[in-house]
């Protein structure tokens, strides 16, 4: 759940009034408003991610659905991405020694092809 200091609009993105490309991959409106609000790491981890780690590319060749799951811990200033598979199975993490971000939890989802917020699925 997004802190009110930041990204304070996030709750706005229900849905998408159409596609954007960044680093060659469909993104929704609130990516983008992720990618100008300070969060344009955690938005290009995650797709470098699914372009190039071949855990995930095996997973989607049988499942088109992936969760993003960006977790910090603001009191150490650690942050931890993780990709599941929808039913809470870990296929891959990140471990960030360091973050300045001030959400405690963020939600992507990557549907056939398409990177969003889980309010906009």
């Amino acid at each position: 759940m997004a802190d009110k200091e930041d990204l304070e609009a996030l709750h706005q993105f229900n849905g998408t009034t159409k596609y954007y490309e960044y680093i060659g991959m469909n993104v929704t409106d609130g990516i983008i408003y992720l990618v100008e609000n300070g969060y344009s790491w955690f938005v290009s981890d995650a797709i470098f991610t699914i372009y190039f780690d071949i855990r995930i590319k095996k997973h989607l060749k049988k499942d088109k659905f992936l969760v993003i799951r960006l977790k910090v811990n603001r009191k150490n200033k650690t942050a931890i991405v993780m990709f599941e598979d929808g039913n809470n199975n870990v296929l891959v993490s990140h471990v960030y020694n360091h973050t300045d971000a001030k959400v405690e939890e963020l939600v992507l989802y990557y549907v056939d092809g398409v990177l969003m917020l889980n309010s906009e699925y």
